[in-house]
């Protein structure tokens, strides 16, 4: 049976609560549990400089970034139906830094602390390992925006490779250029080439660590290439909302900010040691306005501090 936090929402029981649905170690993280690290450099482009003055994003640096799979079980195997999978990277120096948290999805699943407790709590399995479908119809009928995220995930294939998808950070940051001109900004990581995609049938037969086998046997044979990109926004955009797109997303203007380049895999302790952390980012980048922004920034700390 699965003790569930009770009590209001703050980041500490949506953190304890994520854990409690994995049943997983201690140590795990409460989400993206299963992953692989890896480094590499950033190179940026003339036109970074445009969007923001943060030398994160402004200057070339060294990369440490990770690859994984959602959920807060580490043995969820990689042909699991309907997981994001996430991209996180560190950008900067040790006075430049910025940490940003990407997944494979342009929303989250819900809009405020409330509402994401409640979603866990709607699927919380019971006695026969499942959810009371019965609770999880009533919830998403009282809360349709949560449904966007898997309405997203079983409209696209599975990426064939964590090299082929594209990630997307679902906030809107505030970007500030030298000029002092701020504009919300959503950043878009693309794939410089191909973005092969898997039916679901062809998934189930692959083995159960395709995409880490993946990723190590591409790194080994050459580098890996995304184009990290800002979306520019426009006035009366949602930034508050981030279950929804902004209007005409996918035909907005973007800035290509510059090139991460992944050359190498890194020992998982590298990334295990110092959490990718939302809260760190340079002057230049803003923290998003919205409501699961700011209790991320608090839970990625209790995790961390949790595991140690």
């Amino acid at each position: 049976m699965i003790r569930v936090p009770t009590g209001a929402a703050t980041p500490a029981s949506i953190v304890d609560t994520l854990k409690a649905m994995a049943g997983a170690s201690p140590k795990a993280r409460a989400s993206f549990a299963r992953g692989r690290c890896v480094r590499g450099t950033y190179i940026p482009s003339d036109r970074a400089e445009e969007i923001t003055k943060s030398r994160s994003f402004t200057a070339a640096s060294r990369v440490l970034a990770r690859f994984s799979v959602d959920g807060g079980n580490p043995r969820i195997p990689d042909t699991h139906d309907f997981v994001l999978r996430g991209f996180s990277f560190r950008l900067g120096d040790i006075d430049h830094r910025s940490d940003i948290l990407t997944q494979s999805v342009p929303v989250h699943y819900a809009r405020t602390q409330a509402q994401m407790l409640a979603y866990l709590k709607a699927r919380i399995p019971g006695s026969d390992g499942r959810p009371d479908p019965v609770k999880l119809r009533a919830f998403s009928r009282a809360n349709p925006e949560t449904l966007h995220q898997a309405s997203y995930l079983a409209a696209h294939p599975l990426p064939a490779s964590f090299a082929d998808t594209t990630y997307w950070a679902v906030h809107a940051f505030p970007a500030t250029n030298s000029s002092d001109e701020t504009q919300f900004i959503k950043f878009k990581i693309v794939p410089v080439g191909s973005q092969a995609a898997l039916t679901e049938n062809a998934a189930r037969t692959k083995p159960e660590d395709f995409l880490h086998n993946d990723l190590e046997s591409r790194i080994a044979a050459r580098d890996i290439r995304f184009s990290l990109m800002a979306v520019l926004g426009l006035p009366g955009d949602p930034v508050l909302d981030i279950t929804t797109r902004w209007p005409d997303e996918d035909h907005r203007e973007a800035v290509r900010l510059g090139t991460i380049v992944i050359t190498a895999i890194e020992a998982n302790e590298a990334c295990d040691a110092s959490a990718f952390n939302p809260a760190d980012l340079a002057d230049g980048i803003g923290y998003p306005p919205d409501e699961i922004f700011a209790a991320r920034r608090a839970a990625y700390a209790i995790s961390l501090a949790r595991r140690r």
